[in-house]
């Protein structure tokens, strides 16, 4: 009975790849939402976004502290509460009456929710061989594509047909369900820095792993904060929250297609090649998204954030993973922070363009930022070379 019941656990990166689905599902609700969520509450739309700032904001801060938690205490420990506390910020969340008890609340949601993926990314850096590497982390984000297509298809449906607050109650009681499920999992065995200092001062010191978060702060500026304003750009165009979220659902489609792409690509081409794919998908998509957002054209831009997505994105988070062994938790959640740090200050400094509906102005500047991004982040990694401590 025991080893008939041990064969029938789920294998390790199908259980990560549950954790990252919840906690994108979560992620991606609030996009195509934000309209619902402003009239139920009474307050400007803008508000609405800030509050989905603060989410993004938090998720990113508490990130790097959760990588050092994760090099003190283990990652599956870390992993499992820190979702117990995820699911009951979230589910009491979709009880909030007012705007501050729902912004306050959507914070610490968004915190505790910022441990799962990186515990995720650690996890696979630890226990998968580099040769491999970024085929596993791109399994990984078969997760993020089915939890961002359910979210921004059943979220904008339910939000239209139910309420908004239904959505929040089950992706508490989804990541509750997942707290307890993880108890199968075992530690890896990692020799890492566990001193918490020590392991900030490497990453510090380091100068390919300070130029990595520096791309990963202007990715989540471009492709999160790209992707967060979709919707409600859509909405802009006189179409209901469902459709809007229907179309954005197509970035999930997109991720889930481009993730077994790339992960064949990454067998036969160097990394450098997969983030130039990225830069230019991200390019055209903004273009397309500053000339017009009607529904068929934000259709092809959320192909192409997908794509953009699944190349680009995959290749820093990989190149996260290979850059300082010694350190890996902690440069991770910094990879993972720097990169919600830059969609939540996106989201602040465009709130009041929003507001105003000036699309068009928004995603010429997020054109205007890929350039440098694009160039950099394939010049970085063509001329990376990686570290003794890290064998191909």
């Amino acid at each position: 009975m025991t080893g008939s019941a041990h064969r029938r656990r789920p294998s390790p990166v199908r259980l990560l790849q549950c954790t990252a689905l919840v906690s994108t599902l979560d992620r991606f609700a609030m996009p195509p939402m934000l309209v619902a969520i402003a009239l139920d509450l009474g307050i400007p739309l803008s508000q609405v976004v800030q509050a989905a700032g603060a989410y993004f904001l938090a998720y990113g801060l508490l990130q790097p502290v959760w990588g050092m938690i994760s090099d003190r205490f283990g990652v599956v420990r870390t992993l499992r509460i820190t979702l117990l506390l995820s699911a009951v910020a979230t589910a009491a969340s979709a009880l909030a009456m007012s705007p501050l008890a729902f912004g306050l609340l959507r914070c610490l949601a968004g915190g505790f929710f910022g441990a799962v993926f990186p515990a995720a990314l650690i996890y696979v850096g630890d226990t998968i061989p580099a040769v491999r590497r970024q085929r596993e982390i791109t399994r990984l984000m078969t997760g993020l594509a089915l939890g961002t297509a359910t979210a921004s298809i059943g979220a904008g449906v339910l939000a239209h047909l139910v309420s908004w607050r239904v959505v929040f109650l089950l992706t508490g009681v989804a990541g509750l369900g997942l707290s307890i499920a993880l108890r199968h999992l075992a530690e890896p065995a990692a020799a890492r820095t566990r001193r918490l200092a020590a392991s900030v001062a490497l990453a510090v010191r380091s100068r390919p792993a300070m130029l990595i978060l520096l791309l990963a702060f202007t990715e989540g500026a471009v492709l999160l904060g790209a992707l967060t304003l979709l919707p409600p750009a859509i909405e802009a165009m006189g179409v209901s929250s469902s459709v809007a979220g229907a179309v954005t659902a197509l970035y999930g489609v997109s991720v889930f297609a481009s993730a077994h792409l790339v992960g064949r690509l990454s067998q036969r081409y160097h990394p450098s090649r997969l983030i130039a794919l990225g830069g230019a998908a991200s390019l055209v998509a903004c273009v397309l998204m500053a000339v017009s957002q009607q529904p068929p054209v934000a259709g092809v831009v959320a192909a192409l954030l997908g794509l953009a997505w699944a190349a680009m994105h995959s290749s820093l988070q990989t190149w996260a993973t290979e850059v300082l062994p010694a350190a890996r938790a902690t440069v991770v959640s910094l990879f993972a922070g720097s990169l919600f740090l830059g969609s939540a200050a996106a989201a602040v400094l465009v709130s009041g363009l929003a507001e105003a509906a000036r699309y068009r102005e928004i995603f010429l500047l997020a054109a205007a930022i890929t350039v440098p991004l694009a160039i950099l982040a394939t010049w970085g990694r063509a001329t990376w070379l990686r570290p003794d401590q890290e064998p191909a």
